[in-house]
């Protein structure tokens, strides 16, 4: 046995493995338009209307060359039209999308179009002539079985996009896309053909009416395009069907750019008949200028090398607090309230710009209750209004002299743990002002 039999027959098993895949939509002029799930549709009752045709063909397979005078060749297996149509300008761009190719199916790529002369959604599809607007063949024989546009295919994450040439006349038209899988075409009847349809309505075109060939006729079992092993070298490959028609784009091609896809109406994000996706506002770890603190929060404290005894600790170490704002979703901004605590000896002093979601001190005084405070009966003469002295019950603010005081006659590991709680309130998400510190 030759080695492309063989080469043949293990792709041919392979492919009954191999998921094949079907156009599922397609993006005409920008707007994204579903087709025909083959996967789902065909366990409907009521189906959604769509634009691509409806096909039997549940296992994804093909027509093969012993079909090529079958209507089953046209649009694939016993295909009925879709029910509506996508609007395209003559001259625009349609990006057909494919659910998935297997990269061991190298072949060319090639779409028809064809007049229906009338309503698409009730025509008879032997009587379409289709002409070619797109092909696709051989790319680079460097290095068998070759690069071949179903590769670029696969490369534009499993789409196509061709041009609707722009001389053709306004009307109705079926659209012909069809891969044509070569990794068996070494044998009569070896290669495998996987036509999709659908259905446009073109506007704005031209005059011209280009004439056709029946899809019963588009190809012999015998054509050199068809009859070929792509598994010895080639000098050159011959594209099946009829020559591409005279009025089609240069343009049309595969391209691995993304489209900007949006489905009627169109939006600025992404939508689809079965889903949307949303843009996410970006996250940064820089606050926006007005969520940052006027004060930038920081700590004084001992080192740890320095915190025993305190009294020959140094009369002032930083530790900067990193996390100067809190991003969030809500549209509220929480700010991290600015606070120094110093070395024993050294003034205390509080900068606390409001929250804008900022909460009552009797809903948060658990959260303050955990910092030890002095408890004084002193007015400090600028008590803030709600403040008030969690040890008396006095409504006085102690004054700086008896936070030094206070502070002074701590451990080490007493002023750690005040050093601990106060993190521990900074980095909290139920936020409350700095004055609520001295309850």
């Amino acid at each position: 046995m030759s080695v492309s039999k063989i080469a043949g027959l293990v792709l041919a098993s392979a492919s009954m493995v191999a998921g094949h895949g079907y156009v599922s939509g397609a993006v005409v002029d920008g707007t994204y338009y579903k087709g025909f799930i083959v996967s789902s549709y065909n366990y409907m009752n009521d189906v959604p209307e769509n634009i691509g045709w409806a096909e039997d063909a549940t296992d994804l397979g093909f027509i093969d060359g012993s079909s090529y005078s079958s209507p089953d060749i046209i649009c694939h297996k016993d295909a009925t039209p879709g029910a509506i149509s996508a609007e395209v300008k003559a001259g625009g761009s349609v990006e057909l999308q494919w659910t998935e190719w297997p990269e061991s199916h190298h072949g060319p790529v090639i779409t028809y179009m064809a007049n229906c002369n009338g309503d698409c959604s009730s025509v008879d599809k032997t009587t379409l002539e289709f002409f070619k607007i797109d092909e696709g063949g051989l790319i680079d024989d460097s290095s068998v079985p070759g690069t071949w546009a179903s590769d670029q295919l696969i490369a534009a994450n499993n789409s196509r996009t061709v041009t609707i040439p722009s001389t053709i006349a306004s009307g109705n038209y079926v659209l012909r896309h069809e891969i044509i899988a070569l990794h068996s075409s070494g044998e009569i009847n070896g290669a495998q053909n996987y036509p999709q349809c659908l259905n446009l309505k073109v506007t704005g075109g031209g005059s011209d009416k280009p004439s056709g060939t029946l899809g019963t006729a588009l190809y012999k079992n015998t054509d050199p395009g068809i009859l070929v092993s792509i598994y010895t070298s080639m000098s050159s490959y011959i594209i099946p069907g009829p020559a591409l028609y005279t009025g089609a784009s240069s343009g049309s091609a595969t391209t691995a750019a993304a489209s900007t896809v949006s489905a009627t109406p169109i939006a600025s994000s992404f939508s689809h008949p079965a889903y949307s996706r949303t843009k996410r506002p970006s996250r940064s770890a820089t606050p926006s200028p007005s969520s940052i603190p006027t004060s930038i929060p920081s700590i004084s404290m001992p080192s740890a090398a320095e915190a025993t005894p305190v009294d020959n600790a140094p009369s002032e170490v930083t530790v900067t607090d990193y996390a100067t704002a809190q991003v969030t979703d809500q549209p509220a901004i929480q700010t991290a309230s600015a606070a120094t605590v110093t070395a024993p000896g050294q003034a205390v002093q509080s900068v606390a710009p409001a929250a804008d979601n900022e909460t009552s001190a009797a809903a948060t005084t658990t959260t303050a209750a955990a910092v030890p405070v002095p408890t004084s009966s002193t007015s400090s003469g600028s008590s803030s209004s709600g403040s008030s002295s969690s040890g008396s019950g006095s409504s006085s603010t102690p004054s700086t002299s008896d936070y030094s005081s206070y502070l002074s006659s701590l451990s080490a590991d007493q002023l750690l743990s005040v050093i601990r709680s106060t993190l521990k309130w900074l980095v909290s998400d139920n936020k409350v002002h700095a004055r609520d510190l001295s309850i």
